[in-house]
């Protein structure tokens, strides 16, 4: 899926434009166990409370590409026969009006999933969409669908207690510290099924959602998809540094890191330009021309190449946002931490002086400590 697919199925999360006619789920407490059902219907909430219910499911297809949306991807011989797959296909087939079948799928869920002394909300909603044709002109685009999408979303969402506030009592004419008993959060993870690939249903894909990069929720996802758990975006930044570091034998110029922060920098932000673009990769075949264009020998670099072959097996393409933090450059010395913005990396600079390491950052005729504009070098009056 790519962010233009993205935004067409998070825009159709509205109560006047979607088809979702119920909202399913169970509250389920710290001890694993079911307090209440949820089986309520769409058409009946009051537009705030449906607005509510929708949005909590629209925040599972938030966030970036193979980062928070992860990509899981069934084998043929799950598709044709396995539990997992014919548990999904059955709540989506059954467009979720089976007891039976969501409580299934509860169970699963809830005997996966550990979210430490937090109770929790399992949300699901169906919904079958008329994918509009895609033409040149208005009358295109008016035009009959000619596919149905019809799909799963579910999200896992923390119930926290609410915080204490002032709220104001009209019959006492006064205001008293109020807080509401139960909130229930954003989700923490979730997932839609099967994946939207070209407009249309992709059976052999779903999309994953985590809220944190770092925590892919393993148990949960072999429990639902029972699949090759992915690198979660923290472990593959981890790996990627690690085969730089034994490449190179421990000693990475300054310079080299540089230029691969620049250039997969210059990666993530022209592709920000393209919604249709799939998600981005960059193979290690890519990143070990850029340390033989930084004077690295032709051995380091396929050595890189082999540290990555091991560590996210042949042919792999990773995702540049994983690898580095686009937003930011810093460099740490000891006690000293210097950030610079990521479009100005190159001013940083290593200089050996009379024989001690330093960090050199040009000073222009503005500079500031805290705010506060300081003089570098010399007196006033000379500065004059």
């Amino acid at each position: 899926m790519n962010q233009k697919e993205l935004g067409e199925l998070r825009r159709r999360l509205r109560p006047e434009k979607c088809s979702v006619k119920c909202i399913y789920g169970c509250y389920v407490n710290s001890k694993k166990e079911i307090i209440s059902y949820l089986d309520e219907s769409l058409g009946r909430m009051n537009e705030q409370e449906a607005e509510k219910y929708l949005g909590l499911l629209k925040k599972t297809m938030s966030g970036t590409l193979g980062k928070n949306l992860i990509d899981v991807v069934f084998s043929t011989e799950q598709v044709m026969d396995s539990d997992e797959y014919r548990l999904l296909s059955a709540l989506r087939e059954s467009e979720l009006k089976s007891g039976e079948i969501r409580e299934e799928f509860y169970r699963k869920v809830i005997d996966s999933l550990d979210m430490g002394d937090l109770n929790y909300v399992i949300l699901l909603a169906y919904d079958a969409y008329d994918v509009p044709s895609r033409g040149r002109g208005p009358e295109d685009r008016e035009a009959a669908s000619d596919t149905v999408f019809r799909y799963i979303l579910c999200g896992i969402c923390p119930v926290k207690d609410g915080k204490m506030e002032l709220g104001y009592f009209a019959g006492e004419n006064e205001f008293h510290s109020c807080a509401p008993e139960q909130i229930v959060s954003a989700p923490e993870l979730g997932f839609l099924f099967p994946a939207f690939d070209d407009r249309a249903a992709n059976i052999y894909n779903a999309l994953f959602y985590t809220r944190s990069a770092g925590d892919l929720h393993q148990d949960f996802l072999d429990a639902v998809f029972h699949t090759e758990p992915p690198m979660s975006a923290e472990e593959q930044r981890e790996a990627f540094e690690s085969a730089l570091t034994e490449a190179l034998e421990g000693t990475c110029p300054l310079e080299v890191v540089q230029a691969i922060h620049e250039q997969l920098r210059e990666k993530i932000e022209a592709r920000k330009e393209d919604k249709d673009a799939e998600p981005l990769a960059v193979t290690p075949a890519e990143v070990a021309e850029i340390l033989e264009r930084q004077g690295v020998s032709q051995y380091q670099a396929a050595s890189f190449q082999k540290e990555c072959a091991e560590r996210f097996g042949e042919n792999a393409a990773l995702n540049p946002e994983n690898l580095i933090d686009s937003k930011r450059f810093e460099v740490r010395a000891g006690e000293a931490k210097v950030t610079v913005d990521p479009s100005f990396s190159y001013l940083v600079e290593t200089r050996v002086i009379d024989g001690v390491k330093y960090l050199l950052i040009p000073a222009g005729s503005d500079v500031e400590v805290n705010g506060l504009p300081v003089q570098v070098g010399g007196t006033p009056e000379e500065a004059e």
